[in-house]
């Protein structure tokens, strides 16, 4: 599977090793940045980066998933989320990353380095790539919502105030 990541100079650290850790179990990892530590660097764009590059590939039907992390994850998140067909979850939690792909079919996860050890930090990564999305009718709906939400600014029969 292709993984793509990116970080901030929080995780530049983590980053090192999550390539390291998930080239050695196989999967081709790509790096969205940065490529050196500066306190005063900017997440935004290498997350958008990372998140887009996982939307190119699944659209092209490329397995491929995306993981970026900052000093609380949140920003992240929040970066990586602003991409069109990118689902990123902010992960905590072995249950919170499984969670994320089972019931979300989360595509990006976004992890606070400054929160987590480095070997809680893969574990998260392992189980969310080691997890499938259930394709449960409700969970499936609920991600066709927000995708009509996305694209149309609207859920149809849903009330969405403007």
């Amino acid at each position: 599977m292709r993984i793509h990541i990116a970080t901030d100079h929080a995780g530049l650290d983590f980053s090192r090793h999550l390539i390291e850790h998930l080239t050695e179990a196989g999967h081709d990892v790509v790096d969205h940045g940065p490529q050196s530590y500066d306190a005063l660097d900017d997440y935004p764009a290498f997350c958008i980066n990372a998140a887009q590059a996982v939307v190119n590939d699944q659209t092209a039907g490329t397995e491929a998933l995306g993981v970026v992390f900052g000093g609380s994850g949140n920003g992240e998140q929040m970066a990586a989320n602003k991409v069109v067909g990118a689902r990123a979850a902010l992960v905590w939690s072995l249950n919170t990353a499984t969670l994320a792909r089972e019931h979300n079919d989360a595509n990006v996860i976004s992890i606070g380095a400054r929160q987590h050890t480095i070997e809680e930090t893969i574990s998260f990564i392992d189980a969310f790539i080691a997890e499938p999305f259930s394709a449960d009718e409700r969970h499936v709906r609920r991600i066709r919502q927000l995708g009509e939400y996305e694209t149309t600014r609207d859920i149809a029969g849903k009330n969405i105030v403007r």
